[in-house]
C-alpha cells in the first residue's frame, strides 16, 4: 500500500481525532508497550520497530501485522491482515492503521487514527471501534465517539 500524507484519507477509512491530557510520551507507551496496548485493544506482542511483525490475538482469529512506520511519540503505522479460522470467507480485512501524535500547547496530545481500508468491509464495527476508543481515552459518559468523516462512509 502507498504511504499517504497525514491530510489524505482513502474513501473507505475511518477517522477519529482526539485532543488528549496525556503527553505524547504516555500516549506513544499506550500505542507500543504490548501490555498497555492490551488493556484497551486486545492482547499482542508489538515492537515498535520499522519492518517487525506482530500479531494481535482477535476475539476469533489472529491479526497479522507489520510496522510500517515508527517515529517515537509522533507516528505509528502497521498493516492489519486478518487470518480469518473459516476457510469459506473469501474477503478477511487487509488495511493499514495508522497514529498520529502532536504535541498541543497545554502540553498532551493531539491523536490521529486513522484505518484505511476498513469501512467498506467493517461498517457495523464502527461502533466497537468507538467503544474500545471511550475506554481508553477516559470518556465515559462524553457521548458517542463516532469516526470524523462518518457522513462520507454513509454517502457511500
Amino acid at each position: 500500500m502507498n504511504a499517504k500524507t497525514q491530510d489524505e484519507v482513502a474513501p473507505d477509512a475511518l477517522e477519529f481525532e482526539y485532543d488528549l491530557a496525556e503527553p505524547p510520551e504516555k500516549v506513544w507507551r499506550a500505542l507500543t508497550v504490548p501490555e498497555l496496548l492490551a488493556a484497551w485493544m486486545m492482547p499482542n506482542d508489538i515492537r515498535a520497530q520499522t519492518g517487525s511483525n506482530f500479531t494481535f490475538a482477535g476475539p476469533d482469529a489472529a491479526i497479522e501485522c507489520e510496522i510500517l512506520d515508527a517515529e517515537p511519540e509522533r507516528l505509528l503505522r502497521y498493516s492489519w491482515r486478518e487470518q480469518p479460522n473459516d476457510a469459506a470467507r473469501q474477503d478477511p480485512l487487509d488495511s493499514v492503521v495508522t497514529f498520529t501524535l502532536a504535541r498541543t500547547a497545554s502540553g498532551g496530545t493531539h491523536l490521529r487514527i486513522v484505518h484505511d481500508g476498513f469501512a467498506g468491509k467493517a461498517m457495523p464495527a464502527v461502533a466497537m471501534a468507538g467503544g474500545g476508543c471511550r475506554l481508553w481515552l477516559g470518556s465515559r459518559g462524553a457521548g458517542k465517539l463516532i469516526a470524523a468523516n462518518t457522513p462520507l462512509l454513509l454517502a457511500a
